[in-house]
């Protein structure tokens, strides 16, 4: 593999930022990366997104909160996290010990101001090069998903986080809306940066036992290899309308997959659920990566970068 390593160029670059390959543990299932460096040596990363923040302290919801289902899971974690301050101040920290790139924040909340506040705390970050807007997530009340699935709201959102922030901003769309290209040139408009996709489908298991949802708060997010033709399709259809960066996500697994997204017109992607089942997933796609590139004949990752649109 060495040998082919040497010949094959998987680096991508975001926004100015050269990453040594498009791989990105997803927010929310890598914790704060740390954790896993107990299994492998997590420098081969691309970069991470971390959990989500938020400005205060939060619990999330209440137990249960995960459900499994055909080809995938559904989770309603409820963005748990200690708060903003100690994600720079000791998370970041403790990550940076393991972990020498720089890494991508994640940042949700209730309100334009808990945003706005949460983003400007990350200024003086120097380990965070981006922060990625949850505006998409579907197990939180009275924030996520409620900001994300109006196209004026996000475009607001998005310019109000703009006059506060000096990082690139990214902002991450749903796809439980009609037309998820109306949500993409939304947040270009209010002056994103990139764009992360997909977030989680809303899904619901019921326990036969007792007819009841298994999760507490009913419904929750699903993904998965379930959801990878969503994510690619909207991935796809995002590209035909923006320019933009965009982080391409939902149910990726493979390095194929991961070559597929890209086709789709994604210049990274992000791997999610399979990190919850497989804790060497992405180091697995990462060792994969250049194998899949030669079988393919693909010598530059960036080359293949919306290849699916010029066919």
């Amino acid at each position: 593999m060495s040998s082919i390593n040497k010949v094959l160029d998987t680096q991508i670059e975001l926004f100015g930022v050269k990453l040594d390959n498009p791989i990105i543990p997803a927010s929310g299932t890598f914790g704060f990366g740390y954790e896993f460096s107990e299994y492998y040596d997590i420098n081969v990363l691309g970069s991470i997104s971390l959990k989500g923040t938020t400005l205060e302290k939060r619990y999330g919801n209440p137990l249960p909160r995960i459900a499994e289902c055909p080809a995938g899971l559904i989770n309603a974690i409820g963005l748990q996290n200690p708060g903003v301050d100690a994600v720079i101040n000791e998370e970041i920290p403790r990550l940076s010990k393991v972990y020498s790139k720089p890494v991508i924040a994640n940042v949700g909340g209730h309100s334009f101001n808990e945003y706005t506040h949460t983003v400007a705390k990350f200024n003086d970050c120097d380990k965070v090069f981006a922060v990625e807007l949850n505006i998409s997530c579907p197990n939180v009340k009275g924030g996520g998903m409620a900001f994300g699935t109006n196209p004026e709201t996000v475009e607001t959102l998005v310019r109000e986080i703009k006059k506060v922030s000096t990082k690139p901003i990214i902002v991450k769309l749903s796809p439980n809306v009609t037309d998820v290209t109306l949500l993409a040139k939304a947040a270009e408009n209010g002056g994103a940066d990139g764009l992360s996709l997909i977030n989680t489908l809303v899904g619901m298991r019921i326990d036969l036992r007792t007819a009841k949802p298994i999760i507490s708060v009913k419904s929750g997010g699903y993904s998965g290899p379930g959801v990878f033709p969503v994510a690619v399709n909207m991935v796809y259809k995002v590209r035909e309308k923006t320019s933009l960066p965009i982080i391409g996500m939902g149910g990726i697994s493979s390095a194929s997959d991961v070559i597929e997204m890209m086709y789709a017109g994604a210049n990274a992607v992000m791997v999610g659920s399979l990190n919850l089942v497989n804790p060497y997933g992405c180091k697995e796609i990462i060792e994969d990566l250049p194998i899949e590139m030669q079988k393919l004949g693909i010598n530059k990752l960036t080359d293949i970068i919306g290849r699916a649109h010029n066919v």
